[in-house]
């Protein structure tokens, strides 16, 4: 069980989000809380002005609340900003979303009873997870609809997905012997004043896209054996004058991939002096989408161990501050880049479907079909490769460079940082299509050079592939063949095949 008391990983966030573990305040955490939320109740008991404890929210920030009706301000907030729509996220991104939010709650400068975090981690255990529309956030005060769509629960409000259904979450709480909560001064704007939206979804994505980075070097030693393409460009010495992390990376996987080809011998003497871009510069390409994740990587490791509330409550200084931490634009620029660092991948992955199935690129059979004319073999597979690279181009405009005023003006700047991860996801899981396309193109090409073997780390992709999709010897549904080799892809099977031949593909 993860405590939450200390950093959180990527790790830890994908096994809460999608292995079920659960999560557990620390004692300290606890003790963190509870002294924050003496310090407001003090404040109350002083009848001090505090925005959000003693006020309104947003535009309503001068109005002043009496303190019979603290409590009905907190519900209300509630219920007012859980004004999502569209498809709501998956449970790994709600489950994520729970525990970042108990995460940053837990430093103990938000002014939150712990008994309150205790609930929602509560209900991560059971596995309740809440129904949570991906639509309505602008990344500004936070991801004010989304986490108030995560948070109805806790009074008995909102509807729950729990044991394969989705629930009125009263009745799921009265099931499980649970009373809705009341929320107190400062708890209900302490729930949803965070980046937790943005921040699940970017983690979820790092997760992932670590394994199709490691995948789609795989895709591109496969297509390199398949064109007879030359090694030499992937020299240590080439990297070394030139050493960007990523592109080092991606040269050693390349020459672990091909080591021991008898493709590449049979060619060692033929008479062309260079290969295309999307195979020479494989290293260069691939490795600048490697060092750009890893700078997002950097920015999430700060954003999983940050305070998103607004005001903080230091009480240790008598100090209440209203200031700009919920803001999501490191997320939102982190996400945009991702965008585009993912969809270069899908780019330079089509352009080697091209060389294969092009009979005048390739020297193979057109669009690596048995008998052509009669049989089409993959030609149409490129044109969904074409299709998915094109909406990759319009999902990586970057949404940080949008801002529209929200609450009569006073949040008058806005990341889209939701939205930016939203487009993330998409275009990841079209890079995934695409590059599933290659391997398979890949396989398919490689059947023509047999007996030769391709080096050894591309036999073994080759094998596992063909485990999955037969060589196409006639017209069949493709799509079905594309989906498990996709699947391959996202879980890490393909990858780990083979990882047991040559070692970790990194």
């Amino acid at each position: 069980m993860v405590v939450l008391d200390q950093k959180l990983s990527l790790g830890s966030v994908g096994r809460v989000a999608r292995e079920g573990e659960g999560a557990r305040l620390s004692d300290a955490a606890r003790l963190r809380m509870a002294r924050s939320r003496a310090y407001v109740e003090r404040l109350l008991a002083e009848g001090r002005t505090v925005y959000g404890v003693t006020t309104g929210f947003g535009r309503f920030a001068t109005q002043r609340i009496e303190p019979a009706s603290v409590r009905d301000l907190q519900r209300n907030l509630l219920l007012s900003h859980a004004i999502g729509v569209g498809e709501p996220f998956g449970d790994d991104v709600v489950r994520a979303m729970m525990l970042l939010r108990a995460q940053s709650l837990a430093h103990g400068v938000s002014g939150i009873r712990p008994s309150v975090v205790e609930r929602l981690l509560e209900l991560l255990e059971a596995e309740v997870v809440p129904v949570v529309p991906s639509q309505g956030s602008v990344g500004a005060s936070g991801d004010l609809a989304p986490l108030a769509h995560m948070s109805l629960p806790l009074i008995g409000e909102g509807e729950v997905r729990w044991r394969g259904e989705v629930r009125p979450a009263a009745g799921v709480l009265a099931e499980l012997g649970l009373e809705p909560l009341v929320l107190e001064a400062k708890e209900g704007l302490a729930l949803i004043n965070g980046t937790q939206a943005m921040g699940a979804q970017l983690a979820l994505l790092l997760l992932d896209a670590r394994r199709l980075v490691s995948a789609v070097d795989v895709a591109a030693a496969m297509s390199v054996e398949a064109l007879k393409g030359s090694h030499r460009p992937f020299l240590e010495s080439v990297v070394r004058v030139r050493p960007h992390p990523g592109a080092v990376a991606v040269a050693a996987n390349l020459r672990r991939l091909l080591a021991d080809s008898d493709i590449q011998r049979s060619h060692v003497d033929c008479d062309k002096v260079q290969d295309p871009y999307s195979l020479r510069a494989v290293p260069q390409v691939h490795g600048a989408t490697r060092d750009a994740l890893a700078h997002v990587a950097g920015v999430l490791d700060i954003e999983l161990d940050s305070v998103t509330d607004n005001p903080l409550v230091f009480d240790e200084d008598d100090e209440v501050v209203s200031a700009g931490n919920f803001h999501g634009q490191p997320l939102a620029l982190a996400a945009d880049y991702a965008a585009i660092a993912l969809a270069e991948l899908a780019s330079i992955s089509e352009r080697r479907i091209e060389q294969m199935l092009n009979p005048a690129l390739s020297g193979l059979p057109a669009f690596l079909a048995e008998q052509g004319g009669l049989h089409s073999g993959l030609m149409v597979s490129q044109y969904t490769a074409a299709a998915l690279v094109s909406e990759n181009k319009v999902l990586a405009h970057p949404a940080s460079v949008d801002s529209i005023p929200t609450s009569a003006n006073q949040e008058d700047h806005v990341s889209m940082g939701t939205h930016a991860c939203r487009k993330a996801r998409q275009v990841l899981d079209n890079v995934l299509w695409v590059v599933a396309i290659e391997v398979v193109s890949a396989a398919q090409a490689l059947d023509f050079h047999l007996p030769l073997r391709p080096g050894r780390g591309v036999r073994a992709a080759y094998e596992r592939v063909r485990t999955l999709v037969p060589h196409l010897d006639r017209d069949r549904l493709l799509r079905p063949d594309l989906e498990r080799v996709r699947d391959a892809i996202r879980d890490g099977s393909l990858v780990a095949a083979v990882g047991e031949l040559v070692g970790e593909v990194a």
